[in-house]
């Protein structure tokens, strides 16, 4: 027994040797959407600061296509070594796997979940013509008027359109879906009121909210946001709704334990840093943090919502 144990230490000793010793060089995040877009812009708010918590640069790497499909994949593939992040989103874990069966990636088998790193909610809006003042108001508007709504969205099987979705299932209501490339284009129509309803990201449906083109009813966070503070949770009326555009950082699956609590709790310390908050405001991103474990628990969760929404309302992607 001496002698297995002996044979089993030094076996062992490499690894945690290594694990001690990590980051040893500069670690790649791959953001699996283009330069420029609210991940990438996310994935540099939080890299530096990340970096100097591990000790080593992170460098930012972008790889889009396919919806995020092509960067998750490259992360999915890669070695367990801790030296390959992804800044994944709740449409390459929890919608993009439930839109498409054949994924090159299992979001759960094939990688390992580090930390929710933020969510960013969305903001209903309407046009200042509407009738209703209030979320409540519009509610039993639409209730009285099935079918004589609409709502649009940044095309099919966007996070955009299950929001909407999800929205008209615990609420009731019928209210007829008009897709556009992008939800930029949709906003020319429902200041118009041709379309009567987009649930837009917060950071770019504020402005237009601001600047009087629109009028605000509420987000769709699970609580008021600090950003818009004066607006309600679509909770505070249909308890329970929520729908975030979440972040996480994940490696590839089996990454050594002592490597992920080393990433883990350097995400938690780079998210309560008061200037990496400032910034997520900015980007209308809430810092979330926690453990491996509540991310894991939350994408499962988030995942089982879409997945039903997706095939109760035979929802697809473009």
């Amino acid at each position: 027994m001496k002698r297995r144990h002996l044979v089993l230490s030094a076996g062992l000793a490499p690894a945690l040797a290594w694990a001690q010793t990590y980051p040893a060089k500069p670690v790649r995040l791959v953001v699996p959407f283009p330069a420029g877009g609210a991940t990438d812009i996310f994935a540099r708010a939080l890299s530096q600061k990340l970096g100097d918590k591990l000790g080593q640069p992170l460098v930012v790497e972008n790889r889009p296509g396919a919806g995020g499909t092509i960067g998750s994949e490259v992360v999915a593939k890669a070695a367990p070594d801790g030296y390959t992040l992804l800044l994944a989103t709740s449409s390459t874990h929890s919608i993009g796997p439930n839109l498409n069966p054949r994924m090159p990636y299992d979001a759960v088998k094939d990688f390992t979940p580090i930390s929710h790193v933020g969510n960013a909610p969305s903001i209903m809006l309407v046009p200042n013509s509407t009738p209703a003042r209030t979320l409540k108001e519009w509610l039993d508007y639409a209730r009285g008027n099935p079918g004589r709504l609409n709502y649009a969205s940044s095309g099919n099987g966007t996070i955009v359109q299950l929001t909407a979705e999800l929205f008209k299932a615990q609420a009731g209501l019928f209210i007829v879906h008009i897709p556009y490339k992008g939800t930029a284009l949709a906003i020319p129509d429902l200041v118009s009121g041709k379309v009567g309803v987009l649930f837009d990201s917060l950071p770019t449906g504020l402005p237009h909210v601001r600047d009087g083109r629109l009028r605000a009813l509420a987000v769709t966070s699970a609580k008021r946001t600090a950003m818009a503070p004066e607006l309600p949770a679509v909770a505070e009326l249909l308890p329970g709704f929520e729908s975030n555009t979440w972040f996480g950082l994940y490696a590839p699956r089996a990454l050594p334990p002592d490597i992920l609590a080393r990433v883990n709790a350097a995400a938690n310390q780079a998210l309560a840093e008061p200037d990496v908050k400032d910034k997520l405001a900015r980007l209308g991103i809430e810092p979330v943090g926690g453990t491996p474990q509540q991310f894991a628990q939350m994408a499962a969760a988030d995942a089982l919502k879409w997945k039903k929404i997706i095939a109760e309302r035979k929802i697809t992607s473009d």
